[in-house]
């Protein structure tokens, strides 16, 4: 563990929160990820899910809490969502098309910023919509940097095959053609959180017609530039 402050188990309990920003885990994958001992981390991540830190879903794994999404409301902001609003728009207006930025929470990707299209034929995504892990190429950035548990998980019943994910990692983004929707193209480059992990995806979306079938080519640069100048935000103290 590096940033080690001294006090075991404070250490080991950000180890483990730290785990989870890439979503939820089982017992073997926190001891995997974290190097902890599996009876001191089954301690300590039932102690988190007893101060709320933590929860299980439904599959008995372990993920972030509701008491982190309170404790971050709390200090008035989301340093994701505050850096996002001016990335998304300068995306916006450099391709003209609508942009997000998608979280994943357990086997959903969610909006949490979004800068649509002002005017003609636009993908209208609100801000808290929630969307499929298995399709369209927000879903594919946020599979494509999982440990081989989740990645194997992930892609059951997806769109998209280990192929294509392979390709996004090789490249650094991804695209999608109808996958989520009919007609509709996408674009999308990972942001990373202060510790490396991917943590949520930029993307832009549209009509295929204005897109076209290789929308990458068109627009992979300043996707990845917008994913790029938000992670340099989410380091910043």
């Amino acid at each position: 563990m590096s940033h080690v402050s001294g006090v075991g188990v404070v250490d080991k309990s950000v180890a483990i929160l730290n785990a989870l920003e890439a979503g939820p885990a089982s017992l073997a994958e926190l001891v995997t990820s974290t190097g902890i001992a599996r009876p001191t981390a089954h301690r300590i991540a039932q102690a988190l899910v007893h101060h709320r830190l933590a929860a299980k879903d439904l599959q008995g794994r372990f993920m972030l809490g509701p008491r982190l999404v309170e404790l971050s409301a709390a200090t008035g902001e989301d340093r994701l969502t505050t850096a996002a609003g001016p990335i998304l728009i300068g995306l916006r207006d450099a391709t003209g098309e609508s942009s997000q930025v998608f979280r994943r929470q357990g086997d959903f990707r969610v909006c949490v910023a979004s800068a649509e299209r002002p005017v003609g034929l636009r993908d209208t995504i609100p801000v808290g919509t929630k969307l499929s892990m298995k399709a369209g190429s927000a879903a594919q950035v946020l599979l494509a940097w999982e440990d081989h548990g989740r990645l194997l998980d992930g892609l059951t019943n997806a769109r998209f095959t280990p192929t294509i994910l392979s390709a996004v990692r090789r490249r650094g983004w991804a695209q999608s053609l109808g996958e989520r929707e009919p007609g509709v193209s996408s674009v999308s480059a990972p942001v990373r959180g202060p510790s490396g992990r991917v943590v949520a995806a930029v993307s832009i979306s549209g009509p295929i017609e204005r897109l076209t079938r290789q929308p990458g080519r068109l627009y992979s640069e300043v996707v990845v530039q917008a994913a790029n100048a938000l992670s340099d935000a989410l380091k910043e103290r």
